[in-house]
């Protein structure tokens, strides 16, 4: 089985013990990565610290992706005890309720820049930040939702915010690969996450998804940290540019 021993990963979107992010952060840290592990704020730190430790995260910090002094120092701090990042792993997204909730064609000025700032850009702002930190190469992992390039009834804003994700996997693919640095987007099914609950409806969602699933299972989240591993080792290295479907073939079905 492919190794990451030696390796060093940062891990951004942990929540609670059900997100994506502490899936592929367990994954990552059960074949050797070293772990940077970030929460929120201060309300969501005590959820997400006892989770940190389980993993044995080496750096613990917070990260707001809008405040750059945030961002700087967990740089800093990457860089002082690391000295190289190996894989970053940015597994965020957010819309305001109003935005979340009503017609795209409704949705506000303001409210579609904050989606787009938080759950794309800030994407982009971390690979910049990664990429000196990867002269031997790397692998920089977001995650996205089959809502991009199909409508899915109830995800309203976010199917355009994800669709904008993934074309900047591809582009920030094609400029970093003469680099060694791979760009992905995992795209698991429907499954039960916090993040995923602000959805209206979501529960028939589920329902529905694994009726239809080629397997008749929803993905787990060891399902896409499996995935996400494997893409973060050298084995991987010469895949890039994709958006990997997790989802018991639920993505081919008509």
């Amino acid at each position: 089985m492919f190794s990451l021993d030696g390796t060093t990963a940062l891990v951004i979107g942990i929540a609670n013990e059900n997100s994506i992010a502490y899936g592929c952060a367990e994954a990552l840290k059960n074949r050797g990565a070293k772990l940077a592990v970030t929460y929120l704020n201060e309300k969501a730190k005590p959820y997400v610290a006892p989770l940190a430790e389980k993993l044995e995260a080496e750096i613990f910090m917070p990260l707001d992706v809008r405040d750059e002094a945030q961002a700087d120092a967990l740089y800093a701090e990457i860089t002082g005890k690391w000295g190289r990042l190996d894989t970053l792993l940015h597994s965020i997204a957010f819309a305001s309720r109003d935005d979340l909730h009503g017609r795209v064609v409704d949705c506000s000025a303001e409210g579609f820049g904050m989606a787009m700032d938080v759950s794309v850009h800030s994407f982009l702002r971390l690979i910049r930040r990664s990429e000196p930190l990867m002269p031997q190469g790397g692998t920089c992992m977001t995650v996205s939702f089959q809502g991009s390039t199909r409508v899915v009834e109830h995800y309203n804003v976010m199917g355009p915010v994800k669709a904008a994700l993934e074309a900047t996997v591809r582009y920030a693919a094609a400029e970093l690969g003469p680099k060694g640095i791979s760009v992905h987007a995992l795209s698991p099914g429907p499954l039960k996450t916090r993040a995923a609950s602000g959805i209206a409806e979501f529960d028939d969602l589920l329902e529905a998804a694994a009726a239809r699933a080629p397997t008749h299972h929803l993905a787990t989240i060891e399902d896409v940290g499996a995935y996400c591993a494997f893409l973060a080792s050298r084995e991987a290295a010469n895949v890039t540019g994709g958006v990997h479907l997790i989802d018991g073939g639920y993505g081919i079905v008509a």
